[in-house]
């Protein structure tokens, strides 16, 4: 994998530098501690992951990240600041983590080998991908306590819609995702993922128990997990085919 690290603190930048040589076999490309500079770098070159502090001077990190979001190369985006209230911004533009200072080096050494094996993932699966199979993202990255927290989507037993966000439940946590229950369902593949009432959303492979309820419609109840979900009426029979019964 090929880095760039952009932090306009000098010390902060050769810790930085340190832990990723290290701990993994990132390649640090070059570093930069100006947000106008990356953009023009950037041009010509390409990276698989920027390390990205947000307080830089001439373009903000957020900022910075946004623009590069765009680009038809994308690379993983890993925030390493120390403002906290950005984490949903972060989460918006798909940054794969954000890290907050001071952190512990654990917190690094985690971050890489997550981040160097859904590198390895990704290539694998761009490999063996063609256009008319197109691609299927294994992880999504959730929020909770102001950190994002990159998910294996088979983690994901359901997701409920609560006012303007919505819960997401793996069998040990819960996370709240700062959007409606229809868009986080975008975000699920559905080959896994059905939304089987107006506010559940459900992983088909973690249904343990099909119960028959009132009205010709269903309680799910899931494994590992103490709860039912509930199969609305107008969503039965589309429920019934993915089932196979």
């Amino acid at each position: 994998m090929k880095a760039i690290i952009v932090e306009d603190e000098v010390l902060a930048q050769e810790e930085l530098s340190y832990l990723i040589k290290a701990h993994s076999s990132i390649q640090i490309e070059a570093t930069f501690d100006d947000g106008l500079d990356v953009l023009k770098y950037l041009q010509t070159r390409e990276v698989d992951v920027i390390f990205l502090d947000i307080s830089i001077p001439s373009l903000d990190g957020v900022l910075l990240a946004q623009n590069i979001s765009k680009f038809a190369h994308k690379p993983y985006i890993v925030f390493i600041t120390a403002y906290k209230e950005h984490a949903a911004e972060a989460f918006e533009i798909e940054a794969f983590d954000y890290i907050l200072k001071p952190y512990h080096e654990s917190r690094i050494v985690t971050m890489l080998q997550k981040l160097e094996s859904h590198f390895k993932r990704d290539k694998q699966e761009q490999t063996q991908s063609t256009p008319s199979t197109g691609r299927v993202s294994h992880s999504i990255n959730l929020i909770k306590d102001e950190r994002i927290i990159v998910t294996d989507i088979n983690d994901i037993y359901y997701a409920a819609a609560q006012e303007k966000v919505t819960q997401v439940f793996t069998r040990k946590e819960e996370f709240t995702m700062p959007m409606n229950i229809s868009e986080l369902c975008t975000r699920l593949p559905e080959e896994y993922f059905f939304r089987c009432h107006r506010s559940y959303c459900v992983n088909l492979s973690k249904i343990r128990e099909i119960v028959p309820w009132f009205n010709n419609t269903y309680i799910l109840r899931l494994s590992d997990l103490d709860f039912e979900v509930p199969v609305s009426r107008s969503k039965v029979k589309e429920f019934r085919r993915l089932m196979r019964f």
